[in-house]
């Protein structure tokens, strides 16, 4: 089997990735917003694959990538396409890709019932059931849209950045400013993920929790109940999803 280009499309940033049936090789990120064909061809014009999975929750961008490797075996991931997992929710479709993605490669790190925290533009909290079925998830604001927004909102309170706070009881309005974040938001966090143990049928000892996306190392830190993050895991289920449809 030749390698597969994997594209994870998101609002921010698309990343690309080469893999095969050991592994994903990250190869570079473009801002969402600058995503066109010449400069995209120019960077993979030495890279070498047979097929593409692509992850998108930009529709626009994602009809561009299409056209841009229409001579290539495409595969759109959505929710009807074999993921190998089940899907226990009223609209499939309405489903991110993404979403989708992580809940496949969190199936292959632990045993169901599971959760992936995914620290986007916005926080995706999605729950696999202990039958291995997609089931729902909860979505809030994420990380920097909430800092952006203060400063954006206020004129006082500058753009801040994101970083483990050196106490909770800020001594500068930056430090402040922190200490409300990242405390905050693993209040947020510890929250839901309370609710949905609370929620799930399963023993509340069986749900394992893995953190994904660009905040997930800060916050993790202090929120005990994530028991794994993968820097990569979207990237990983895209893998997953390519074998499993194109084959090894």
């Amino acid at each position: 089997m030749g390698a597969h280009l994997l594209i994870d499309n998101s609002n921010s940033f698309t990343k690309f990735a080469l893999s095969t049936k050991d592994g994903v090789r990250s190869l570079f990120r473009l801002p969402t917003s600058r995503l066109s064909a010449r400069p995209l061809k120019t960077l993979l014009r030495e890279c070498t694959f047979d097929a593409v999975v692509l992850c998108s929750v930009v529709p626009k961008k994602s009809s561009l990538l299409a056209r841009i490797f229409a001579e290539y075996p495409l595969l759109k991931v959505s929710a009807a396409v074999d993921l190998g997992i089940g899907i226990d929710y009223p609209k499939p479709a309405s489903i991110g890709a993404d979403r989708l993605a992580n809940a496949v490669a969190a199936c292959s790190l632990f045993r169901p019932p599971c959760v992936v925290v995914d620290f986007g533009t916005a926080v995706s909290f999605d729950i696999i059931s202990e039958k291995g079925c997609y089931v729902g998830g909860v979505i809030a604001p994420g990380l920097e849209a909430m800092t952006h927004y203060l400063h954006e909102r206020t004129a006082l309170l500058p753009q801040i950045k994101l970083l483990e706070p050196p106490g909770v009881i800020g001594k500068s309005t930056e430090h402040a400013m922190l200490a409300g974040a990242v405390y905050g938001y693993r209040g947020l966090v510890k929250e839901i993920l309370a609710e949905i143990r609370r929620t799930l049928p399963c023993a509340s000892s069986e749900l394992q929790v893995l953190a994904t996306g660009g905040y997930a190392n800060l916050i993790a830190a202090g929120v005990p109940e994530i028991s794994l993050v993968h820097p990569t895991l979207t990237l990983e289920g895209l893998r997953l999803i390519g074998l499993r449809h194109f084959g090894e």
